[in-house]
């Protein structure tokens, strides 16, 4: 059994002007784990690739945010050139999903899930378990076959 396939995880980004939620799948690629979310600044890059080097990412996922209609948003072109930009950097394939309802469903899952008023309102902690929500349905989507 080859152990070092085992340890490939996927990553999910949830890509924002201003903060990047990042997310991890678990070694098996069942699980999607809130990481981090990094400010999107001029540090944003060496913190990014710093988590390419501490995990063997096989994948990723990032989210791409369609309008209501399912037409390109202001933000889809923005995603469209940090796309671009980070298969350069990091030579990782990288898939867009939609994202239209991830942060709805991340809002409501921390609103049940953590008792702190403050914390709760933490876009920060919002943006992670957006990129959460995102790689969720990713690895939903790939075990059931449908990718």
């Amino acid at each position: 059994m080859n152990f070092e396939i085992l340890e490939e995880r996927y990553l999910a980004i949830d890509y924002g002007e201003k903060r990047v939620g990042i997310a991890i799948s678990d070694p098996l690629q069942i699980f999607a784990i809130p990481l981090v979310t990094l400010n999107n600044d001029s540090g944003f890059w060496k913190k990014l690739i710093a988590i390419f080097s501490s995990y063997k990412i096989k994948l990723v996922i990032l989210g791409y945010p369609l309008k209501e209609s399912g037409k390109k948003s202001r933000i889809s072109g923005l995603v469209e050139k940090f796309k671009e930009e980070l298969e350069r950097k990091i030579k990782v394939p990288v898939v867009l999903v939609d994202e239209r309802y991830s942060s709805s469903v991340a809002v409501e899952r921390i609103r049940e899930s953590v008792p702190s008023r403050k914390k709760r309102q933490s876009k920060s902690m919002i943006d992670m378990n957006a990129a959460a929500v995102i790689l969720e349905d990713y690895l939903k989507e790939a075990g059931s076959g449908k990718l």
